[in-house]
């Protein structure tokens, strides 16, 4: 006589469905917002939803499932690429000289102003939903550049009383620069911008930590 079957499941481990669908679903996340980044850039935020799920290769459903709203989206953008360039500080400190490293950052950043044209009509529509976004610039940019500029100055590399602020505010202007030679002239004004810097530096070891900023 046979033994009964067992009515249980072999054991065949732990499951790796849930970390697939997870992993899938974050690589659709950032198709998805990197698509919109670059449709808010050429078409602005008013673009259709079907023309950013076309190019994130994604249906217009994920969209929606991710992004109920449209200013959920922008938003999210929006902070994505403020997350990347505060990213890129400690990189670029870790694999530059502290001068270039600054420039390079600032330079980084002037394509971030770039990429922000497309979003600044919404950014400064009034809505609630963007509300909290000036706010999460400042926390997240301002301390990646003053540590740059701590660098630079403890190096000898560039003056003390520069305010993290006062350049990112600088570098937007000048980024923001139309007319005849456009973006091209803008950078132009950016690079005579970061090689004033340098002026009036102390010699290394004069920096942040010898003596305090001018106010």
């Amino acid at each position: 006589m046979k033994p009964p079957a067992s009515t249980e499941k072999p054991d065949r481990g732990p499951s790796t469905a849930a970390p697939r669908v997870r992993a899938d679903a974050r690589r659709n996340l950032d198709a998805l917002l990197e698509a919109a980044k670059a449709v808010f850039g050429t078409s602005g935020v008013d673009a259709p939803v079907r023309e950013i799920a076309a190019r994130a290769g994604v249906g217009v459903a994920t969209v929606y499932r991710h992004f109920p709203q449209r200013t959920d989206l922008v938003a999210a953008v929006f902070r994505r690429e403020v997350d990347a360039c505060a990213a890129a500080a400690p990189a670029l400190a870790r694999e530059h000289e502290p001068f270039d490293a600054l420039a390079r950052w600032l330079h980084r950043y002037t394509s971030f102003i770039a990429t922000k044209r497309g979003l600044a009509a919404a950014l400064h529509s009034g809505d609630p939903a963007f509300e909290a976004l000036p706010a999460y610039f400042q926390q997240h940019l301002e301390p990646a550049l003053k540590s740059l500029l701590d660098a630079a100055a403890r190096a000898g590399q560039v003056r003390l009383d520069i305010e993290p602020y006062e350049l990112l505010h600088a570098v937007g202007r000048l980024s923001a620069a139309t007319g005849e030679g456009g973006a091209l002239h803008g950078r132009r004004m950016v690079d005579l911008l970061i090689d004033g810097l340098r002026y009036g530096a102390l010699p290394p070891g004069l920096g942040p930590k010898g003596r305090t900023r001018a106010r």
